[in-house]
């Protein structure tokens, strides 16, 4: 057989970076020093086309740390040593990749510090996540003011480096407005405490003969003396960002030099940002969103300045591209309802336009008007496009409406075909009035290259961020990016606008001397020669020190196309769930309360994430494809055992073991499949990794008994008593834990299924004895279908499911046990888990053409129907047809009427359920309140245990913590007795670490039906 070679990645660093790298692990650095091959791999990438490896990636602790390592960093012989810093990698452009050593400051440095409602100010550390900072906020009346579609998982301090804005900024403005001061480390390790002081103050500073002296010096001379120049070149829009900006740094009104000017929107290249004083805004009490309707997306251009007009704190517009990648996504179950189609009409373009105020007089004046003036304009001749409108008044309504446009970036990488919408020319600036011919202009460039695109953003302040679809794998498409990047930068010059003004420079850095022209340029570069005078910081980004021989990062620096192009394209097919990754980051969220990514949010640890995972995965096709060994082939059969463990003891460098690392720490939960905008099917790729792996080196025990465990559990729960006795006593707790590595095993029920089933005189038939009862039998049964985890270790479940269908008037049947493979899913034994799955296929298909229903009664495993069987039997698996508990019992238990005396439940759904029918939680709800009873959605992540993942002794830590992050805090909240879960996994994390068992919400109807 081909077996899978062994992968020396290239890890040794460069001699330099060595020397530096031991002289930091001796000194003080009190923080993580990262170079493993995957550690770096996961800093070559950000949410940009540009992929660069660095040669370590550091993790300092606090700014004592930065200042140690930008200490030896000055010495003389470590002057040729580069960082970049990095926050939450959502730069479009490359903004933090570097050759050289990149400081994470997102994993340790991210707390509020300090909230001064009374005076309207926080101070935060650079890691501190946008939402993060407004949850923190929230309860003190105050907000973050400007908004990004990346604010779940961007930073503050990349949101400083990179000046962002988003929506709102005509009234709210950009981040560098709202900076009190900063905290900078320089080089050399110097602390640059800045903010505005008077013009006298600044001119005794910069005669100081250290380096922040020299940058107060050129501040001066370049801020002050160069002003009349400065003004007539910087273009009069909202959108001002230059890096570095000049324009602001120097405040002719009240006189003051405000060094935070410079460092904001500097991306990095002047200083290592650990600290901001930020000013806070008032929450406003009164929001509106009214969604103008269009018929096509050149209308709501057209109308935007109408909109403007109206006085609205913001105008977002999105085109139909975006929209109907939305309606293809889950997110649209939410919206539907907010975005109504127009009868006779097509909807192909919307304005989202927002009013926000502390006075509801003012703010419904400005409503009122407004749709006064829509009212006129649909009923008009010519109506201009607008085809209609809705109104979202309440909170909840309004987030929805903007989870989907923030959730647009990712979308548009949903998009079908090798060609997906990239970005690198998607934030330019033009004064508002000259967007929409702007645009027209822009996409007569698109549209002589034939190429695809998707359009959404700010209308109100002329940014909108246009992402043409390329296939970067395909060498002339990476000509075409070139080609549509020159033509752009002319467009917006021609506009008189900017190309940069939203997202940063990064690769970009080479339009800059030609829009700034040699003089105003020069500036820039003593700038970057006072500050960073031997290019240490992010080099090549921004501009060159004055007088240096460095050069500009370019657009046609390397991408990521260029290493995925290395894997052949059948590879490439066979694993698109993992070469579909485009980098956008949503799974790094960091809401514990979100359902992706669990491993992400318990280790804070990017490999642990989808994109992570994604981003190994992608290196590991290509080593191995340089091997010329075929990973989209199912390995032909199991080397011996001897050979297997030869390739272990001669294993030491293989990259592979770096890979499946991150892979152990995989929940399996599915959350990625259906939460990322683009589903990255980690579990998919994951299972197909681990077979690839596994016909190399051996494979631990417990893997084989996960892997048996239909067959063991079904002997096991024969003899209930007799097994928990076997498996449940010191000696075999102890073989379990330490030779096996598994802990807490379940015990089965007592009694077990077929005693509880004969007690109830229920039916158990074969599908080919139930396929020929006459149909009007047949619409009275519901045949449910066993999973091993309910049925041997959870029986009173499917007891009380089958004890509630029949108080509903059906005949609960049970069908053999034949399983259903999930456990060798999950452990990658891929060929083992076709055969089940075609075995299960073949024994159920007598009941695909009858009229009885079919119903799984735990979630997780329920739904492996619809998704892993699909991947193994295609189309056909469709005819399975198991529903979930609560799809079976929608419009079956309205009519019930319970004596419930109002009592209060907090339901959480099992992670996969989340993901795949979220719409379970609200069925779930309303169900309880059709027959008297109350049930809070309770918003929680992953409880930990995830199948056998939290019973892995190896994954005890994370399991326990991930259980504390969110689930212990509901338990508390409505005890075990108020609590409601759908998973099994669920039910027996709560168990084992409550000591008292919750139950299933059938259980809680049926409860109130015996009394």
């Amino acid at each position: 057989m081909t077996q899978l070679p062994k992968l020396d990645a290239k890890r040794a660093l460069p001699s330099l970076y060595q020397a530096f790298i031991r002289e930091l692990e001796e000194s003080d650095f009190s923080g993580e020093i990262d170079v493993t091959f995957s550690g770096r791999l996961i800093a070559a990438t950000d949410n940009s086309v540009y992929q660069q490896l660095p040669q370590a990636v550091l993790y300092p602790v606090n700014e004592a740390d930065i200042q140690t390592v930008l200490k030896l960093a000055a010495q003389r012989d470590y002057q040729s040593v580069t960082f970049a810093p990095r926050g939450g990698g959502t730069g479009t452009n490359g903004q933090s990749l570097t050759p050289g050593i990149v400081v994470d400051l997102s994993r340790h440095m991210n707390r509020v510090l300090e909230v001064n409602a009374e005076e309207g100010w926080v101070r935060v550390q650079s890691g501190v996540v946008k939402d993060q900072l407004n949850d923190a906020l929230r309860p003190h009346g105050y907000f973050f003011a400007p908004d990004l579609s990346t604010s779940n998982r961007a930073t503050l301090g990349g949101m400083i480096n990179t000046d962002a804005s988003g929506q709102g900024s005509l009234v709210y403005g950009k981040t560098s407005d709202h900076i009190l001061s900063l905290r900078t480390v320089l080089q050399g390790g110097e602390l640059l405490a800045s903010e505005p002081v008077d013009l006298h103050q600044a001119q005794t500073l910069s005669e100081d003969d250290s380096r922040i002296g020299q940058l107060y010096k050129q501040a001066l001379n370049t801020c002050v003396g160069m002003r009349e120049a400065i003004e007539s070149k910087f273009p009069p829009l909202n959108r001002f960002l230059t890096g570095y900006d000049l324009k602001h740094t120097f405040d002719a009104e009240h006189n003051t030099v405000d060094l935070s000017r410079l460092i904001a929107g500097s991306e990095g290249t002047l200083g290592f940002v650990t600290e901001a004083k930020l000013n806070i805004t008032p929450i406003p009490k009164y929001r509106t969103l009214i969604n103008v309707k269009y018929s096509d997306f050149q209308a709501a251009l057209n109308n935007a300045p109408f909109l403007v007009e109206a006085e609205a704190t913001s105008v977002e517009t999105i085109d139909s591209n975006v929209l109907n990648l939305a309606r293809e996504d889950i997110i649209w179950h939410s919206v539907s309802p907010l975005l109504e189609e127009v009868e006779g009409q097509v909807m192909n373009g919307i304005n989202m336009v927002e009013f926000a105020s502390t006075e509801q007089t003012e703010n419904q004046r400005k409503i009122d008007e407004l749709c006064k003036r829509l009212d006129k304009l649909i009923k008009a001749k010519d109506n201009k496009g607008v085809i209609g409108y809705q109104i979202c008044d309440d909170l909840e309504s309004i987030q929805t409406i903007y989870a989907m446009r923030k959730k647009a970036v990712g979308l548009l990488g949903a998009t079908k075909g090798a060609r997906k919408p990239v970005a690198f020319a998607e934030d330019t600036a033009v004064p508002p009035e000259q967007l929409a011919a702007f645009i027209m202009e822009f996409r007569d460039i698109l549209d002589e290259a034939d190429l695809h695109y998707g359009m959404f953003g700010h209308a109100d302040a002329g940014v909108l961020h246009v992402r043409p679809a390329l296939d970067l794998t395909n060498p002339d498409d990476e000509v075409l990016l070139r080609e549509i990047s020159d033509k752009v930068a002319a467009l917006t010059a021609k506009y008189g606008g900017l190309m940069w003004g939203e997202h940063g420079k990064g690769y970009r850095s080479e339009y800059a001397p030609k829009f700034f022209g040699e003089e105003l340029y020069q500036e820039l570069q003593k700038v970057k020669a006072a500050a960073d005078p031997y290019n240490q910081f992010n080099p090549g980004k921004i501009a060159t020190p004055y007088k240096s021989d460095a050069a500009l990062v370019s657009v046609d620096a390397q991408k990521r196309g260029y290493f995925d192009r290395q894997i052949p394209i059948e590879t490439r097919d066979y694993f698109a769930n993992a070469m579909s990754c485009n980098g956008n980051g949503l799974c790094f969220n960091y809401d514990t309360k979100a359902a992706m990514c669990p491993s992400y949010k318990v280790t804070r640890d990017r490999r642990m994430s989808p994109k992570g995972r994604a981003s190994l995965m992608r290196e590991w096709l290509r080593l191995t494809a340089e091997q010329n060994y075929n990973a989209a082939k199912q390995p032909d059969s199991e080397v011996s055992w001897f050979e297997k463990w030869r390739n272990q003891a001669d294993s030491n460098g293989d990259y592979s073991h770096e890979v499946k690392a991150s892979m152990d720490k995989c929940l399996a939960c599915k959350a990625c499949t259906n939460q990322c905008p683009v589903s990255v099917d980690v579990p998919t790729f994951k299972a197909e990794f681990l077979q690839h792996y596994y016909s190399r080196y051996p494979r631990p025990i417990k893997d084989h008994l996960v892997r048996s465990v239909e067959v063991t559990a079904k002997i096991g729960a024969k003899f209930p008593k007799f097994s928990n006795a076997i498996i449940k006593n010191p000696l075999s707790n102890f073989f379990l834990k330490q030779v096996v590595g598994y802990v807490d095993t379940p015990a089965f029920s007592v009694p077990n299924l077929v005693k509880r089933w004969q007690s109830s005189e229920f039916r158990v038939a074969e599908p080919e004895e139930l396929a020929q009862l006459p149909v009007e039998q047949q619409r009275q049964i519901v045949a449910i279908i066993q999973d091993p985890f309910t049925s041997f270790y959870e029986a009173e479940i499917v007891h009380h499911f089958a004890q509630l269908a029949s108080r509903l008037g059906y005949q609960p049947v049970l069908i053999p046990f034949v399983g259903q493979g999930k456990a060798q899913h999950v452990k990658g034994f891929l060929s083992e888990f076709k055969q089940t799955a075609e075995k299960v296929y073949a024994y159920l298909s007598p009941l695909f053409d009858t009229e009885i229903e079919r119903v799984g009664v735990d979630s997780s495993t329920a739904l492996v129907f619809r998704d892993e069987y699909h991947h193994v039997l295609g189309e056909k698996a469709e005819a399975l047809n198991v529903q979930t508990v609560i799809e079976w019992l929608q419009g079956k238990a309205e009519h019930l009427n319970l004596d419930s005396s109002h009592r209060r439940y907090g339901l959480m759904l099992h992670c996969t359920e989340q993901s795949f029918i979220p719409e379970s939680a609200k069925h779930w709800q309303a169900l309880f309140n059709s027959v008297g009873l109350q049930l809070d959605i309770v918003k929680a992540g992953c409880c930990g245990m995830a199948g056998t993942f939290g019973h892995e002794r190896s994954n005890l830590k994370e399991s326990i913590a991930l259980y504390q992050m969110d689930w212990a805090a509901a338990v508390k909240q409505y005890g075990t007795s108020g609590i409601t879960a759908t998973g099994f996994s669920c039910r027996s994390q709560v168990k084992r670490l409550e000591g008292k068992r919750v139950r299933h919400p059938l259980e809680v109807i049926l409860s109130y039906l015996s009394q």
